[in-house]
């Protein structure tokens, strides 16, 4: 473990996101009328200190002096500071606590915003080694302790000779100064930390890149706050899925891997291989077939409302959570399919396109208002409920239609069938789920129940409506107006032509599947779906899976949690209980819930366990997938 190991952690940059005199030049320079000039300066002065050109203790005089700061702005860096600790380093705060009298922070900034910092986590204060600042009576830095070896060059050398510290050394940095203490032999390794910054000169000459501190302990077989080094998990991100989410899972420490456009089945089932987290929107199908080469595949985050784009069996056959945002982006569907329903009663997209022929054709035939009109909404979940409040306050009379139980909101009158919807709506709105039963819900013998002259819009998927019979019905005069968002088949990316037999058809609204697609629903996504991922990754907890059984876990406290997802068959509990107690484990919390295909239980023990242990557990019979978490 660690008994014969010392580690030497950088500040700047490593224990912290930032180099704390940049943060501290936008505090004491504030309101400087010269701000942006100074801190060029002050950039200059660093990369000569750094690059020898002037001496360190010169270069750090002299940016001290354009600084000009003082106590006070030196409490705000704290502050500041306090703010920007590096992820994983919080994530691990138990090791520096369980091992202090191990760890020394060496840095060529100063004591006055380090202690504060790193004395929180648990290092003792006698390891901490800096400059320190001299102030006079006002608290304005004058000067610092030039007799102190981290104020000049190759001072981190100079400090680690005095320690002599009677063991292996290892450092961890993002800069040249920390490679120096390898250079010069007084360190066994130096592992360049990249999980802030990345320095090309730096990591060329690294034993070990630590993306993070968990890659460092997990290498170093050390206590660590999970189980596995999240930048070794390879999250891949599809679909120009919103920059957000990937800024949430790279801040969480995962390998992410952004791609802009859907994959089609064969270049999927290429790229899963070493895939541990997959996000998708609507375009890319996750079949069985893509699932059988995804072998390290653990969760699949479906960045928008349906998930009829992936094989939900075989994902949880397979032990793949998946999650989806079923509400983040409601509003945004409901109000596109207000706009097109006043659209369409007033037959605009016809005279949008006359207008651009440069014909005036102003007339009121064919264009109605939308009050006082029956809306039938088939399909009453979070947004066809929706829709009807917004619908009812506009003063449409609405109608819906769910195969389920589902309280009308407001005055709303439930249909006790579809027929019964469809004889009396003037305007049929679609939002349904996609399962295979709604193939073609809406076909020719449903054209012929409606009302002549009603609109039709499908803002839910492509199949439940026969679009043969759509056009057909449009172009006889039947239907007086369609709005489309989502086909049958839509081209994987935006470079591919869009094709459909309702192109060109009369007072047909077309839209590439932008129901959701609003910059508040895309975001509230990105946010949502990576929080459900998270969770799961972090905690096991499944709360609002569509595939796998919902538990929702309390706070993991000073115990391991085994995660068992396995085969729904009777046995598989008493044989992991039989494992657990024939190794001596005591058992702290156990969680079990079934769906038809898997059973998943979540057990909490005792620290003391023995390594085989996990074997057993991964060779029950019948078991899909076995993590450990700390």
């Amino acid at each position: 473990m660690i008994s014969n190991k010392y580690i030497v952690i950088d500040f700047d940059s490593t224990f912290t996101k930032v180099e704390a005199f940049d943060a501290l030049a936008d505090i004491s320079l504030k309101d400087h009328p010269q701000r942006a000039a100074i801190k060029k300066q002050i950039e200059d002065l660093t990369n000569q200190g750094m690059d020898g050109s002037l001496s360190f203790r010169e270069s750090l005089k002299q940016r001290l002096a354009l600084l000009s700061p003082n106590q006070q702005h030196l409490e705000q860096l704290v502050v500041v500071l306090r703010g920007m600790v590096s992820e994983s380093f919080k994530r691990n705060k138990s090791f520096f606590e369980e091992y202090n009298g191990r760890i020394y922070i060496i840095s060529n900034g100063f004591h006055a915003f380090i202690d504060p910092i790193v004395t929180e986590f648990g290092v003792k204060k006698e390891n901490i080694f800096a400059n320190k600042f001299h102030f006079n009576d006002k608290g304005e830095v004058i000067g610092f302790d030039e007799d102190n070896p981290l104020s000049a060059n190759n001072g981190k050398v100079e400090q680690l000779k005095r320690l002599n510290l009677p063991g292996d050394v290892y450092v961890i940095g993002d800069g040249y100064t920390d490679y120096e203490i390898k250079h010069s032999g007084l360190a066994n390794k130096f592992f360049a930390f990249t999980e802030n910054v990345e320095r090309g000169n730096v990591l060329s000459k690294a034993d070990h890149i630590t993306p993070s501190l968990d890659e460092f302990l997990y290498l170093n077989n050390l206590n660590t706050a999970i189980s596995y080094p999240k930048n070794r998990i390879n999250v891949l991100l599809l679909e120009s899925v919103h920059p957000a989410a990937v800024k949430l899972m790279k801040e969480e420490g995962f390998n992410v891997e952004v791609y802009p456009a859907g994959l089609t089945e064969e270049e999927l089932c290429e790229k899963i291989a070493n895939v541990s987290i997959l996000g998708i929107r609507s375009k890319t199908q996750v079949t069985a077939k893509v699932l059988d080469c995804a072998n390290r595949l653990m969760a699949i985050g479906a960045f928008c409302i349906g998930t009829n784009q992936i094989d939900l069996d075989a994902a949880a056959k397979k032990g793949i959570a998946v999650f989806n945002a079923p509400y983040s982006n409601t509003r945004s569907v409901v109000e596109l399919a207000i706009a097109e329903i006043i659209m369409l009663m007033r037959n605009l997209p016809d005279k949008f396109a006359k207008m651009h022929l440069g014909q005036w054709e102003k007339s009121a035939s064919n264009s109605f208002e939308i009050r006082g009109k029956n809306l039938g909404i088939v399909g009453y979940g979070s947004i066809g409920s929706q829709l009807s409040v917004l619908a009812e306050s506009l003063g449409m009379k609405v109608f819906y239609y769910d195969t389920e139980e589902k309280l009308a909101l407001g005055n709303a009158t439930k249909c006790k069938s579809l027929k019964e919807l469809l004889q009396i709506a003037d305007v049929v709105s679609l939002h349904v789920d996609g399962r295979p039963s709604n193939q073609h819900m809406i076909g020719p013998e449903e054209f012929k129940l409606m009302k002549k002259g009603v609109i039709l819009l499908n803002l839910s998927r492509g199949h439940i409506v026969d679009v043969k019979a759509l056009k057909e019905n449009i172009l006889n005069g039947h239907v007086a107006g369609s709005g489309a968002d989502v086909f049958e088949y839509e081209p994987i990316s935006n470079a591919e032509e869009f094709v459909s037999e309702l192109r060109g058809l009369p007072n047909t609204i077309l839209t590439p599947h932008i129901g959701g697609s609003t910059l508040e629903a895309q975001e509230n996504i990105a946010h949502f779906v990576p929080g459900k991922l998270m969770d799961y990754i972090n905690t096991g907890s499944t709360s609002q899976s569509v595939n796998f059984p919902n538990l929702v876990l309390p706070i993991l406290e000073n115990a391991h949690r085994l995660i068992h997802i396995h085969n729904n068959v009777p046995g598989v509990l008493a044989k992991i209980n039989a494992t657990l107690a024939n190794n001596g484990i005591n058992i702290a919390g156990q969680y079990l819930k079934t769906t038809e295909h898997i059973g998943y239980v979540i057990t909490d023990i005792n620290k003391d366990y023995d390594r085989e242990l996990i074997k057993e557990m991964r060779s029950i019979e019948h078991t899909i997938k076995f993590r450990v978490l700390y």
